[in-house]
């Protein structure tokens, strides 16, 4: 099989295309066809070794000192079983699933993946295509855990986006809004009339017109907004998708501050229970993946580079060449 694959940290000309040994099911695992994969900004974050504050020599220890240990990146994917390991009944070859890959074992940058069948994959609905299947669980993912679970949101309530038509930004808007919040959102100028299509109420130009609030949730994609817990009411709460180690250690060990206000950075959970109420409020009309630019696999350094850039609109996907 063709993959991209990362054996040392740094640029995103590190990424190079190579033929590898398909992988094989073992017990328990189908072997999927990728047909597409999300490039992520954790993907960009891997392989640059790019880590927020306190967080760098975590990531070398968990990924690999020098570079990664599992060199083909991507978690996200969509694509047809192709064939079942032992003692796999729940799909059959040619079905089309969708999902990302279990823990750090990541994979999905390739034409094949091996992945759990009792694990994190769902059939895919007709109401995704492929390129949008392959984007759908990571914005979608972090935007529910964070506004749901850990922020609370009630119908009604303020939120303020910040980054709202990246990945997790977009799906924030669409979530928050099908909740019965009043969303703002701030973006780049050329996408503001995005952010209202996506459901906000107001659209701001991040460098001109700051929101001065009060919000009774502030979800901060980028972490560029120092002074957020000032715009907060009493008993709201601010979640940082971007924290640096000291941040998250703070919202573990001291989350309520003055005013009874809550800070959020927890990990964002990945279960089957939360794949199955993103696809959930999809078919509610509550959630679509926001497409950005697709890359062909063999220049997937491109989509790396615009992931790096730190401003790119939506989701990016890889797409792979059809199988004969």
């Amino acid at each position: 099989m063709k993959a991209a694959v990362c054996r040392r940290y740094g640029p995103p000309a590190t990424i190079t295309i190579e033929t590898l040994s398909d992988p094989q099911p073992g017990a328990g695992e189908v072997l999927i066809a990728v047909q597409a994969a999300g490039l992520t900004s954790g993907d960009a974050r891997i392989r640059g070794a790019h880590a927020p504050a306190g967080m760098g020599p975590m990531i070398r220890l968990a990924f690999g000192l020098s570079g990664p240990r599992r060199p083909v990146l991507g978690r996200e994917y969509a694509g047809r079983v192709v064939a079942l390991g032992a003692g796999v009944t729940r799909y059959s070859p040619g079905d089309a699933v969708f999902g990302i890959t279990d823990g750090m074992r990541m994979g999905a940058h390739a034409e094949l993946v091996a992945v759990r069948a009792d694990g994190l994959i769902l059939p895919r609905p007709d109401s995704l295509n492929v390129p949008e299947a392959a984007a759908f669980f990571f914005g979608g993912l972090t935007a529910a855990d964070f506004l749901l679970d850990q922020c609370a949101l009630q119908p009604g309530e303020r939120v303020l986006v910040v980054g709202g038509t990246g990945a997790v930004g977009s799906a924030a808007i669409q979530i928050a809004r099908h909740h019965g919040a009043h969303v703002t959102a701030l973006a780049g100028a050329g996408n503001l009339d995005l952010a209202r299509e996506l459901g906000a109420d107001v659209a701001l130009d991040y460098r001109t017109a700051p929101a001065k609030g009060p919000f009774d949730v502030i979800l901060d994609m980028p972490g560029l907004m120092p002074d957020a817990a000032a715009r907060l009411a009493p008993g709201g709460r601010l979640g940082l998708i971007t924290a640096d180690l000291a941040t998250m250690l703070g919202a573990m060990l001291r989350p309520r501050r003055a005013g009874g206000r809550r800070l959020c950075a927890n990990v964002v959970k990945e279960t089957p229970q939360a794949l199955a109420r993103l696809v959930a409020l999809h078919q509610a009309g509550a959630y679509r993946p926001l497409m950005g630019a697709q890359f062909p696999l063999a220049d997937i350094a491109q989509a790396h580079a615009q992931a790096d850039s730190g401003h790119k609109r939506g989701n990016l996907v890889i797409e792979m060449e059809p199988q004969l």
